[in-house]
């Protein structure tokens, strides 16, 4: 008898809910074909800057090695993220938390110096932050990947990708500007000396 008190209470409250389904899948549109979706996609301005060129690849820079030659002196995520333009997680970087009182930080990859300690301060993003470079050190580009507009810094000796920089946060320091470094785009030298540039 308990058994069939709650097989009829289960198939009461069934009953219901299996109404109410049917009725919405009945009046659900018809999905759109995704090729029209795709074809559409690069003429929508918004869309059309995930397509957008590298200004890396116009640029001329004074170490010109190609992907091969990278690939041989660089780890896999130094790639990824120097010569393809990635990022590393927040957090994750051996620089983030790294506040020396000299030393001169440098590309990873063509050993160019780039940031002095005295350069670096704690912003809280989770990457290595510096309020100016050295002289000359660092390009910037606007990078309008991902329907934003950004400027993208990269090393003035062999194009390779810092990160960005952002302007106008507030943090004190004397240029109101944050150099958002990736870590494995960076090489410290403690010694105070400059790391001298591979050809």
């Amino acid at each position: 008898m308990r058994f069939q008190t709650l097989y009829s209470s289960l198939r009461l409250f069934a009953i219901p809910l299996r109404s109410r389904v049917i009725p919405r899948a009945a009046t659900a549109p018809p999905p759109r074909p995704r090729a029209t979706i795709l074809k559409a996609a690069p003429t929508i301005p918004f869309l059309s800057s995930f397509f957008s060129s590298s200004p890396r690849d116009n640029m001329s820079y004074p170490d010109q090695r190609s992907d091969d030659a990278w690939r041989a002196v660089l780890s896999p995520e130094q790639f990824r993220i120097l010569r393809e333009k990635g990022t590393e997680r927040a957090g994750t970087g051996e620089y983030d938390t790294h506040y020396p009182t000299e030393g001169v930080y440098g590309c990873a990859g063509c050993n160019a110096p780039l940031y002095k300690a005295s350069h670096k301060f704690k912003s809280g993003c989770g990457w290595p932050a510096y309020f100016d470079s050295l002289p000359g050190a660092v390009t910037r580009h606007t990078d309008s990947s991902f329907g934003m507009e950004r400027t993208e810094i990269v090393c003035s000796n062999c194009g390779g990708h810092l990160g960005h920089v952002f302007k106008g946060e507030g943090f004190p320091t004397p240029t109101d500007e944050r150099h958002c470094v990736n870590s494995v785009s960076l090489r410290f030298q403690e010694d105070g000396g400059e790391p001298k540039a591979k050809a």
